[in-house]
């Protein structure tokens, strides 16, 4: 008699593994506001490009640089078999992200009539807080897929006594959900 393992993890389960994964989105972004904020002081105020320039050219070093920050660290054993889809993806999610903050800064200049150095960055702010988490929502679906589940229910060996089978079982089980014991 083989008893059934639960290999889908419970809803607490999910949740607290996407609290963790929640912060380590968090600490990657929060390098990428460091050179994006950074960055548009810089080309605004020091070089003299206008605001929504100043923006978009801070935006794609900032997502140039999450980017490396995602793949090869927060998602570093997430699927990368196709590269390329995923590269593409990531720079139409991100373009998307970055057309929402420059719309917002845009929206904070022109409509509000909002111009100085601080409501500038104040609008900016505003555009990169809702960019965030349409970007989170999209890396994590899209672009950044989990690996593919293990067969729910592996085909025992042949000859195998049930005790192995179902030790076997177990240890693919706690395989599968390493991330999940924090």
């Amino acid at each position: 008699m083989t008893s059934t393992i639960e290999t889908r993890p419970s809803l607490v389960q999910r949740m607290r593994g996407m609290r963790v994964e929640a912060l380590g989105f968090a600490l990657v972004g929060a390098s990428g506001v460091v050179v994006n904020f950074g960055l548009f002081w810089i080309l605004n105020h020091v070089l003299g490009l206008a605001p929504l320039r100043s923006n978009v050219g801070a935006t794609v070093v900032a997502i140039a640089s999450n980017y490396l920050g995602y793949r090869y660290w927060l998602y570093k054993d997430r699927d990368a078999a196709s590269r390329k889809r995923e590269i593409t993806l990531f720079l139409l999610f991100s373009g998307i992200g970055m057309a929402i903050e420059t719309g917002t800064l845009e929206f904070t200049q022109h409509v509000l009539g909002l111009g100085t150095s601080l409501e500038l960055l104040g609008g900016k702010f505003l555009g990169l807080v809702v960019a965030t988490v349409f970007r989170f929502v999209s890396y994590r679906t899209w672009v950044f897929k989990a690996m593919p589940e293990l067969a729910e229910d592996p085909a025992p060996v042949q000859g195998a006594a049930p005790a192995v089978v179902q030790e076997a079982e177990l240890l693919l089980a706690a395989e599968e959900r390493p991330a999940l014991a924090n």
